[in-house]
């Protein structure tokens, strides 16, 4: 292993450990820049997985309490996205995957920069446990089909009004689940190697630390400023996935 790929793989860990930790999404979008220049496409995104589940189940454990009060709450999200999972597979048969994405990113960058920019977040109050659902259907579809599993979930958790544990209670879980199951997809196609195994020992522990300083910020900001930090979140991610889908950076 080289000088070059040694740093790429820590600054990729740190990168997507420190914003999983402080926003409980986003790893993949903010490490895949760093790992794409040293590993073909199938390993870094294997190698972003891991990262996030497992840098991700740090954050499960300070919201461990949430998650116990709400669990049908949870459960209303998690189910349909395993279901809409292999449909976005299949879809890959007749959707363009990088259309997709650019769509996608389209959405978050007008989302997320028309609402950072005024002074009264969106709320909707009341329960809606059927629109929960469909939210989680089609996270699992675009989750399928171009990885985007965090984008709706996040964009409609972020007009909820829930406290910011109450709303980390239900992105965190439903990332690392739908994540996971990505994993063992990928493990059954044989995109993880001796090789992958030697990079995950670097970049795990520089997420895992990182991770551990996003979460100290997240305990440091109240339940406003993490549900605008949410939308910057959703400019931000979908500038890059426009970028990265567009020009390849």
């Amino acid at each position: 292993m080289t000088g070059e790929i040694l740093i790429y793989l820590v600054l990729a860990g740190l990168a997507g450990g420190f914003i999983n930790g402080l926003a409980g999404f986003g790893t993949a979008l903010f490490a895949l820049g760093f790992l794409l220049q040293i590993l073909p496409p199938v390993q870094a995104v294997g190698l972003v997985l891991v990262l996030s589940v497992f840098s991700g189940l740090q954050g499960l454990w300070i919201v461990r309490q949430q998650i116990f009060e709400h669990p049908r709450r949870l459960l209303r999200f998690i189910l349909p996205a395993v279901i809409g999972i292999p449909v976005g597979v299949s879809s890959l048969s007749f959707i363009d995957a990088e259309l997709l994405k650019i769509f996608i990113g389209l959405f978050m960058l007008f989302y997320g920069g028309f609402f950072a920019l005024r002074a009264n977040l969106p709320t909707l109050s009341g329960s809606a446990p059927m629109t929960d659902r469909l939210v989680g259907l089609i996270g699992g579809i675009l989750g399928g089909a171009a990885g985007l599993s965090g984008a709706i979930i996040t964009v409609w958790l972020s007009m909820r009004p829930y406290s910011k544990n109450e709303t980390r209670a239900v992105l965190q879980p439903f990332n690392v689940s739908v994540l996971g199951l990505s994993i063992i997809m990928l493990a059954l196609n044989g995109a993880y190697s001796l090789a992958s195994l030697v990079h995950l020992a670097v970049i795990m522990p520089a997420g895992l630390v990182a991770a551990q300083i996003g979460i100290w910020l997240f305990k440091r900001l109240e339940t406003p400023q993490f549900r605008r930090l949410l939308i910057i979140m959703m400019f931000v991610s979908g500038l890059i996935l426009i970028l990265r889908s567009l020009f390849g950076v």
